[in-house]
């Protein structure tokens, strides 16, 4: 269990060293090529210090990494700002964001699929800007209005992944309790129920309910999310939000299980075409 900068050091080190084993080089061997001492490339390796995307550069080529995907994912695991070409927009953010909030972000553009249970709000990606005001609000206490506008500017501007191409694979379980509570009000939440219904329509989100007759259940402990990378399922990492910090889980027991209660919650939980009746109904669509 690491924060979120350890574990993408850690997984970016995991990644260089499997491939440099992969092309039979020593650890010396690796930093000759490179022109370095080998104690900078086990520091690299093994995560305990961080790598400037040039030099993760450098490490591919001298391996013979040429998969366009992985150097993408590990360039930008580095920190890169223009891994395969994308422009991390939440750099420009960094004096008001903190780093585990950017690291999220970061994780959260660069995966394939994000597999999500909510227990209180309604996901990020699907909030409307009224509902993300209120929720920031609640949620961080006093704000200037300047502040407040920057965050809620910034959950919005996570939502361009869902239209990316390809677009970011969500599978959301909303505890019933996340459509019933009223946030910022009943027109607020109008608005946003009817954001979740048209959300749960499109091809990417796969939207479900679990309604309160499902009982106690797995997801009981707390929200989570589960990101996913393209053809990399060692990357994969678990989420945990805390009121101070989160938290990544990267180990393959923590991963399994909570994949699996993610299969489970999604068994007990209304199908996706019950959930959006269900939805439509609550704003009274049906």
């Amino acid at each position: 269990m690491q924060y979120g900068p350890a574990v993408r050091r850690r997984k970016l080190g995991t990644e260089l060293r499997a491939l440099r084993t992969g092309a039979g080089l020593t650890s010396g061997e690796a930093a000759s090529l490179v022109g370095w001492h080998q104690s900078k490339v086990s520091r690299i390796e093994t995560g305990s210090s961080g790598v400037k995307p040039t030099d993760v550069r450098l490490l591919l080529d001298a391996y013979g990494a040429e998969d366009p995907e992985l150097r993408e994912l590990l360039l930008v695991l580095a920190g890169s700002e223009d891994g395969g070409g994308r422009q991390n927009w939440w750099h420009a953010y960094r004096g008001v964001l903190p780093p585990t909030y950017r690291d999220f972000i970061s994780l959260e553009s660069q995966a394939s699929g994000m597999r999500t249970l909510e227990t209180s709000v309604v996901p990020g990606l699907l909030q409307t800007p009224e509902y993300a005001r209120a929720v920031t609000r609640a949620a961080v206490g006093a704000l200037q209005d300047a502040e407040l506008d920057t965050l809620v500017e910034v959950r919005l501007a996570r939502q361009d992944v869902l239209r990316a191409d390809p677009p970011l694979e969500l599978s959301a379980v909303l505890d019933e309790a996340v459509l019933r509570r009223v946030v910022g009000g009943p027109q607020v939440m109008a608005h946003q129920l009817r954001r979740l219904r048209d959300a749960a329509r499109l091809p990417q989100v796969r939207l479900q309910v679990l309604p309160f007759a499902a009982g106690a259940h797995i997801g009981v402990t707390g929200p989570f999310v589960i990101f996913s990378f393209p053809s990399r399922s060692d990357l994969d990492v678990v989420v945990l939000d805390h009121l101070t910090s989160s938290l990544y889980l990267e180990r393959k027991e923590d991963l399994q299980a909570y994949s699996e209660a993610f299969d489970a919650l999604q068994i007990h939980a209304l199908s996706p075409e019950e959930s959006l009746d269900y939805i439509a109904a609550l704003a009274g669509e049906a």
